[in-house]
């Protein structure tokens, strides 16, 4: 199993190139299901939950071809859907990554049928697939739950309704969403969830025919179409991914430019970055962050549903608070188990309290390196954050966390001056 060691100390410096967005390419990856024809998909990342979901698609009898690309465009996947086969979605593919379930609606709704083991993913709590199921029931399809198999049928075309989540869910307005675009008559999901990954998935299915309407507010609108076309998408840039960098940037003191990002969906990043001392400027799909050698100020959040702070950025911010000036509380609202990452951040000499859902961190003058284990995708980006900054070298085992949501991150960060490094474990 492969480790990553970072020698802490240097300031990052330089520009650093923001790929495709995991949470926004594994739903279009699976809406293609829904089209009548190749789709080709750009600046897609290169991910162990890419490549997961090409193999799900494969085992369905999608026809999956790779191309690496060209500069500015990222690297690109055709998925032909016309000869899937299978509508069952295994427990080997989908245990480990939870956004498989991705695929219910869409082989409901253009299939008929549709078997998919619950789903796995990061242990940050409880994830339910219950809006899922109530959400495509109401568009009139026959679900049972057996054997640890979601079993989902239809009679005729899926009904057009109006539904309420119960709660915001992304993925359950994703699936939702794609079974409502092939359903007779127009939907309207209430409470939906407004983040930008909702926003590129109605862009891409609109691309291949689909009529949907205020996608990224809280009522989307979607107006059944019989059929979708073959077409193309160019995946937006990870939102999660840029915020990482530049808290990066402002936990070593740095100047960082990063480039082919979408600075609109990171204001409640941007505005704790700049509560922390840094200086941000927005050039187009660029932003720049100095922080001039400063040591960064601690602040306040509470992760709350698009457009509040993201849950993907919170242990990012904890890192950036164990280092910082003075004391940070940190509310987590989404995940119940998301403070992994609190223990092996004290390995490093981190002063954490943790109540209930509340974190406490007060900052320290340093951290030293130490062996530290990651448990999650967001968890291990807060590790290598804070061993960027810790004295000596810290060493960081269960890396395939990180390969999950970061493309090349241990190159991206040397590319900036960094002393990191992948070893065999």
């Amino acid at each position: 199993m492969q480790k990553i060691v970072v020698e802490g100390g240097a300031a990052l410096n330089g520009d650093v190139q923001i790929s495709g967005a995991k949470n926004a390419v594994l739903p279009i990856l699976c809406a293609t299901l829904l089209a009548d024809g190749p789709v080709s998909i750009t600046n897609v990342p290169n991910l162990h939950d890419v490549v997961t979901t090409a193999k799900l698609l494969g085992e369905l009898g999608a026809g999956i071809t790779v191309d690496e690309g060209t500069l500015g465009r990222g690297r690109g996947m055709v998925i032909d859907p016309t000869t899937v086969h299978s509508h069952v979605a295994p427990y080997e593919l989908v245990k480990t990554m939870r956004a498989s379930v991705l695929v219910l609606g869409p082989l409901l709704a253009k299939y008929g049928a549709a078997e998919v083991s619950l789903p796995g993913g990061c242990a940050i709590g409880s994830r339910p697939v219950d809006q899922h199921i109530k959400g495509l029931q109401a568009l009139g399809a026959d679900i049972t739950v057996e054997n640890g198999y979601i079993k989902a049928r239809r009679d005729g075309r899926l009904k057009g309704a109006r539904f309420v989540f119960d709660m915001v869910t992304v993925t359950g307005t994703e699936n939702v969403l794609m079974a409502a675009a092939l359903a007779e008559g127009t939907s309207v999901l209430e409470n939906a969830a407004m983040e930008p990954e909702i926003v590129d998935l109605a862009d891409c299915l609109n691309a291949l025919g689909a009529n949907i309407e205020h996608a990224g507010s809280g009522r989307i609108v979607v107006h059944g179409v019989e059929r979708l076309h073959g077409g193309s998408h160019h995946v937006l840039p990870d939102r999660i991914e840029t915020g990482t960098f530049l808290v990066a940037a402002a936990m070593t003191g740095g100047r960082v430019t990063v480039r082919n990002a979408r600075p609109d969906t990171l204001d409640a990043v941007i505005d704790k970055l700049k509560q922390a001392g840094a200086d941000i400027t927005v050039d187009g799909d660029r932003i720049t962050l100095d922080m001039d050698g400063r040591r960064p100020k601690s602040v306040d959040l509470t992760t709350a549903p698009h457009p509040a702070f993201p849950t993907d950025m919170q242990a990012q911010f904890m890192a950036l608070n164990c280092i910082a000036e003075g004391v940070g509380v940190i509310n987590e609202t989404i995940f119940e188990n998301r403070f992994m990452h609190v223990s092996e951040l004290q390995r490093l000499g981190a002063d954490i309290r943790v109540e209930g859902h509340t974190a406490i961190v007060r900052g320290v003058q340093r951290l030293s390196g130490a062996p530290v284990m990651a448990t999650d995708l967001r968890a291990s980006a807060s590790l290598v954050l804070a061993g960027l900054v810790a004295e000596g070298a810290t060493t960081i085992d269960r890396i395939y966390h990180l390969d999950r949501g970061y493309e090349n991150i241990e190159e991206k960060l040397s590319g900036l001056g960094a002393n990191i490094r992948r070893i065999a474990g």
